[in-house]
């Protein structure tokens, strides 16, 4: 549903408030998420990933508030915040619902991931609050321990990005910003191989992963015809029913929703370089 209101949102001047209501409809007691908001797992306990995405979502859309942060996100976040100012990427699930093997053993200590696009939209919003000095040590500790692991992730380069573009430490941001695009380029990120089936999906990026529209902070990192040439690339990749495909998922059906959120992924990469037909 939540996809559904965003291709609304985005392609049929749809609401913002349409997609307020898909998303809080997986709002728990605590004020975190669950319930399956990403196919992964259906267990229904809050995850802080989930949560990262229901904010995220509700940037995307421009119906997030100050106030919506501090009152309805924020409670929940402090409440899971580890020792070193953090917060976790998720938790294992308490329940027996169908989940993914990597959240049986996930390690439930602060992670980069989360708590960096969480201080992102904080300073974006102009929040400021007690919580938020020790996340930044935390991040800015993070991003020189990790260096280069996970940059071919195309999920968490996003997020270190938020952080990036609206910290106050800009000295640090763009050197950060110049690291990540010497890892990028130097170290074999990007799959040059379109005739993979994984081109694209998760550890096998390409440049459209990273550059969303010509506005992203590492657009410069490619060239017109690199950029033009993944678009077409990706549009042939269309199956006949309309979708765009991905491998993942632990049956069928969370195949097909995963499919969901990769269409609609592409789509609005489409949109922002001008290749949708009115």
């Amino acid at each position: 549903m939540i996809e559904r209101r965003l291709f609304e949102f985005h392609f049929e001047n749809g609401t913002s408030e349409g997609v307020f209501h898909a998303v809080y409809a997986y709002r728990n007691s605590d004020g975190g998420f669950g319930h399956g908001m990403e196919p992964d797992t259906a267990s229904p306990e809050s995850q802080p990933l989930f949560s990262i995405m229901a904010l995220e979502t509700l940037d995307e859309v421009g119906y997030l508030t100050k106030e919506i942060i501090l009152n309805d996100f924020m409670p929940y976040f402090e409440s899971i915040t580890t020792e070193k100012g953090g917060i976790p990427w998720m938790f294992r699930p308490k329940s027996t619902y169908p989940c993914e093997e990597h959240f049986k053993t996930v390690k439930e200590w602060a992670a980069l991931s989360t708590t960096a696009p969480l201080l992102g939209i904080l300073e974006k919003y102009e929040v400021e609050i007690p919580w938020m000095k020790k996340a930044e040590q935390f991040v800015w500790s993070e991003f020189e321990r990790i260096k280069d692991k996970h940059i071919f992730c195309y999920l968490c380069v996003p997020r270190w990005l938020t952080f990036l573009k609206h910290t106050k430490s800009q000295d640090k941001a763009k050197k950060t910003i110049n690291d990540l695009k010497n890892y990028i380029s130097n170290n074999g990120i990007i799959c040059e191989d379109k005739s993979d089936d994984g081109w694209g999906l998760y550890g096998k990026p390409h440049c459209l992963n990273y550059v969303t529209s010509s506005e992203s902070i590492l657009y410069p990192l490619f060239t017109k015809e690199t950029i033009e040439s993944d678009i077409k690339v990706l549009i042939n990749r269309q199956k006949d029913d309309g979708r765009w495909d991905t491998w993942y998922g632990i049956s069928e059906g969370t195949k097909l929703e995963w499919a969901g959120i990769q269409t609609l992924w592409v789509l609005k990469v489409l949109k922002n370089y001008g290749r949708i037909e009115k």
